[in-house]
């Protein structure tokens, strides 16, 4: 993710914070200001913030971790504004691990709730009568933080178990209703559900905080994007690259100057182009690269192909170049045989006319 800072890493889980996080961060001083809140007011709901997002980095690790025990790798975890996104190389199909998966996050939550309940403890909270406990937690203590803390790591589990795609629950409806059915019907029956979910939200949003608009679309696009995925992955299994990669595509040399891509580029269809030498890929050039150089005509290829590409084996399965291009934001890659040869290419317009073709034939 483009302007994301790297804090470190954990389990070789890079741990990400994007510039936008900075955005809540400033809202948490603008919100005290404008109540009157002082200097120590100001830094206690900082601080407070930051914690929260510890807790949801370690939320994330829950996830990572239990991926990594069935072979899934976790490449990062970024920390953004509405929370944190864990960057799986993919869900197990397995419904059992996916379940495992899925819970491991809000259990991390769970087990935090847990430890500053018996901390505080929070039954002294909970003895309180209102007026009582509102007055107590007026005041910036450790107690209040850790049991404004409590709650929030609390809150933590009953959000990320809604079940509604992208959230913990949504996976963990899927896992459960797979266990029964098959992947697909169950992905349509959770996200059906995650999207009526997602509708209440958008009422109450309407009717009560607006903030609630932005979850109710998160949740919508969330659980449509997870079914559409679904859907692709199931027409594309039993299928490999060599069934639906380019074979006819234009190569390039390093010396090849940009007069001569452009020319190319007018005159045929090709957007994207691979860059070889005595038939192995050297370099790629993507569409964005030549537009943006197009005005150096004399420039040789060399200087502007990237030279770190992803390779694709001809007998690999589809399914998981599409996963690929999921997780790398890769969309053009050269495909290469068991020799280590070019043989063609393929990209993300060719894999979705595969699947457009391979739904037509199913139906």
């Amino acid at each position: 993710m483009k302007g994301a800072l790297q804090l470190g890493k954990v389990s070789n889980i890079r741990i990400m914070v994007h510039w936008t996080f900075l955005f809540i961060l400033v809202w948490v001083v603008f919100l005290e200001i404008q109540k009157g809140g002082n200097f120590e007011s100001i830094l206690f709901n900082l601080a407070f913030v930051l914690v929260i997002f510890l807790c949801v980095v370690l939320h994330e690790l829950g996830h990572g971790l239990m991926a990594k025990r069935f072979g899934i790798k976790t490449t990062k975890i970024t920390l953004l504004p509405i929370g944190g996104v864990a960057s799986l190389e993919g869900i197990p199909e397995n419904p059992k691990h996916e379940l495992l998966v899925a819970l491991a996050g809000p259990v991390v939550n769970l087990v935090i709730a847990m430890v500053l309940y018996f901390a505080i403890p929070v039954q002294g909270f909970l003895k309180l009568h209102m007026t009582e406990l509102l007055e107590k937690l007026s005041g910036f203590t450790l107690d209040n933080f850790l049991f404004y803390l409590f709650v929030a790591n609390l809150g933590l589990v009953i959000f990320n178990l809604i079940p509604a795609f992208p959230m913990d629950g949504g996976r963990v409806l899927r896992a459960l209703l797979t266990m029964g059915t098959d992947r697909v019907k169950a992905t349509q029956i959770a996200a059906s559900i995650g999207q009526s979910i997602a509708v209440v939200f958008l009422l109450l949003g309407m009717l009560f905080n607006p903030f609630l608009i932005l979850i109710a679309l998160f949740v919508f696009l969330g659980a449509y994007g997870e079914n559409k995925m679904v859907q692709q992955i199931a027409l594309l299994k039993g299928h490999v690259v060599n069934e639906a990669m380019l074979t006819k595509i234009t190569l390039l040399k390093p010396n090849d100057t940009m007069e001569r891509v452009v020319e190319l580029i007018l005159s045929g269809t090709e957007k994207d182009f691979i860059v070889e030498e005595d038939g192995k890929p050297v370099g790629i050039l993507t569409n964005a690269d030549i537009i943006k150089n197009s005005k150096n005509r004399n420039k040789p290829v060399r200087e502007i192909m990237k030279t770190s590409f992803t390779e694709i084996d001809m007998h690999a399965r589809l399914r998981d170049v599409l996963r690929s291009v999921e997780v790398q934001k890769e969309y053009f890659f050269p495909v290469l045989n068991r020799k280590g040869l070019l043989v063609g290419a393929i990209d993300m317009t060719n894999i979705n006319e595969f699947i457009l073709l391979q739904s037509k034939l199913d139906y």
